[in-house]
């Protein structure tokens, strides 16, 4: 499996996406409409328009991983950007609360020290 650290970005992009795509789709949409590199180990994050689907393409190093989750019931609560964000970067704490269900609307975040990875 692929494991998380703490200089691993989450990008989620915030327009619907085709789910038929596969490795070469979404790894040209992280290219093309995220302008990031899909090799660099970070976590890209993809949903249908009604929100009850989402994929995950990583690389861990040795090859890509895509990961899908269909809801039975309700919808993910995507985060909005601004009009001209094809992205949104979120942390790990923010990820698990967005795959558990919860609105990171809605979720402060308190002051807290945290040094920022580079």
């Amino acid at each position: 499996m692929f494991g998380i650290g703490l200089a691993t970005k989450v990008y989620v992009a915030v327009g619907p996406t085709d789910m038929r795509k596969g490795f070469e789709g979404l790894y040209g949409l992280v290219r093309e409409r995220l302008g990031v590199d899909p090799l660099s180990g970070h976590l890209f994050l993809f949903a249908n328009a009604r929100r009850t689907r989402l994929k995950v393409l990583v690389w861990d190093g040795s090859g890509l991983w895509v990961c899908a989750k269909r809801l039975e019931k309700g919808r993910f609560r995507w985060p909005n950007a601004g009009a001209d964000q094809h992205c949104v970067v979120l942390s790990q704490e923010e990820l698990s609360l967005l795959l558990n269900g919860m609105d990171l609307e809605r979720v402060s975040r308190r002051r807290w020290y945290r040094k920022v990875a580079v």
